[in-house]
């Protein structure tokens, strides 16, 4: 259980709704279901209202982001409503980060000026290529013309924080088509710029595509090849590389890092909301229910679930001060620069990190993996260079560990909920 609750928290909003579900996508989104957006709407502030009326009033927000699937296929009208409900029942900070995700065919310069005007002050565009190829291949609906007018209309609309997401590791992809995608990328000067590699999900058409031999299989070799490049030329234009997958632009002495997804890696608490939405409070880790229409019928009928979950939830688990500590690490040597800080993790968990994973930690740093750094006067372990590449055969390490003795010594749990 985690020792304290910490005054901000973050809400995960999840928009399930896409024109088009994209051949590599395992997410929970679905297309043809239009019909169901003002309910859905309707459920959300619902679920939002229920799950606020239970915390305390000292709760911060301090980021709000909107997922998907597609948000911006949801009105603009319609992701207001939902932000104004937040802040009617919510304490949201001064600064708070209030993110959108869209498709750039799916947004236009007077539905970027009402969702700006409302509030939301980032935006994450899945760019994903400038191939036309690929694109295809991807079954994205945009063109690279699309994504500059996307940029445009954003800009216009006084969007002064631009997320661009771009895929490698493509089948067909060239490292030649790799570096024009980037470099059309970086063109288009974006704050922040997260370079995936693409991962083939079992029941995705691409997975079944690549068993039939109608797709060549990602080549890794290449990926990783493609990934050096990425850092070397992205690094040596001044953005900081602070997450394995994302590097951001500094502003006024501050790097423009993705505040909300940094709650993730620093495994801290958020809300999940929305059909299929996570959510991670004091322990807890809720599951919501995922079918659009399943979750707007919970919201409207199911009964009250005991706290931190609302009627939509399907699963309420409380995770061990073990897990805990493991996902801990997982996450947080995402964390290139930061990694799992020494006094933070005794202030979340009440131990030293080398007491718990001291072994661990001084083999991985033996095969090159890790190391011991000191940043900004605190004392980190981290990944090295050598295992940037290496990062989730790094994390695997981490899971599936016995618990070791010591925490039952030193840790006695006591279940402290603030309603």
């Amino acid at each position: 259980m985690l020792r304290n609750m910490p005054e901000a928290i973050s809400l995960y909003i999840h928009i399930p709704f896409c024109r088009h579900r994209c051949a590599y996508c395992d997410f929970n989104t679905y297309a043809g279901q239009e019909d169901l957006i003002p309910a859905y709407v309707q459920a959300l502030q619902r679920e939002i209202t229920q799950v606020a009326g239970r915390l305390s009033s000292l709760v911060e927000v301090g980021t709000i982001f909107f997922g998907g699937g597609t948000p911006t296929n949801i009105p603009a009208e319609g992701l207001e409503n939902i932000l104004d409900t937040c802040r009617r029942v919510f304490r949201l900070s001064e600064d708070c980060e209030i993110s959108v995700e869209a498709n750039p065919g799916t947004v236009s310069r007077e539905g970027l000026r009402k969702l700006r005007e409302a509030g939301f002050n980032r935006i994450s565009l899945g760019m994903q290529s400038a191939s036309i190829n690929e694109l295809r291949l991807l079954e994205r609906e945009h063109s690279p013309v699309t994504v500059i007018e996307a940029v445009e209309a954003a800009r216009l609309a006084g969007f002064d924080n631009i997320n661009l997401d771009l895929i490698f590791g493509i089948p067909g992809q060239t490292m030649d088509t790799w570096q024009q995608s980037l470099n059309f990328a970086l063109s288009l000067k974006p704050e922040h710029l997260s370079l995936y590699a693409l991962t083939i999900e079992h029941g995705t058409p691409f997975k079944k595509w690549i068993d039939r031999g109608l797709v060549n299989a990602p080549d890794d070799d290449l990926a990783a090849d493609q990934y050096e490049y990425a850092c070397q030329v992205v690094d040596s234009i001044g953005y900081d590389h602070y997450e394995i997958s994302n590097w951001a632009i500094k502003r006024k002495g501050r790097s423009l890092t993705c505040r909300h997804n940094l709650q993730y890696w620093r495994y801290l608490p958020y809300i999940g909301l929305g059909a299929g939405a996570h959510g991670f409070l004091q322990g807890y880790r809720t599951v919501n229910v995922r079918g659009i229409k399943a979750y707007v019928e919970r919201m409207i009928s199911a009964p009250v679930m005991p706290y931190p979950a609302s009627s939509a939830a399907e699963q309420v688990n409380e995770l061990d001060i073990w897990t805990q500590m493991q996902e801990k690490m997982m996450v947080g040597l995402r964390l290139l620069k930061e990694g799992v800080e020494t006094n933070g993790f005794v202030q979340q968990f009440g131990i030293e990190i080398e007491e718990v994973f001291g072994s661990l930690i001084s083999r991985l740093i033996r095969q090159g993996l890790l190391e011991w750094a000191e940043t900004d006067e605190k004392r980190c372990v981290r990944l090295s260079r050598g295992g940037w590449l290496l990062g989730n055969r790094v994390f695997r390490e981490f899971v599936g560990l016995p618990e070791p003795a010591v925490i039952q010594n030193k840790i006695h749990s006591t279940t402290t909920r603030v309603p």
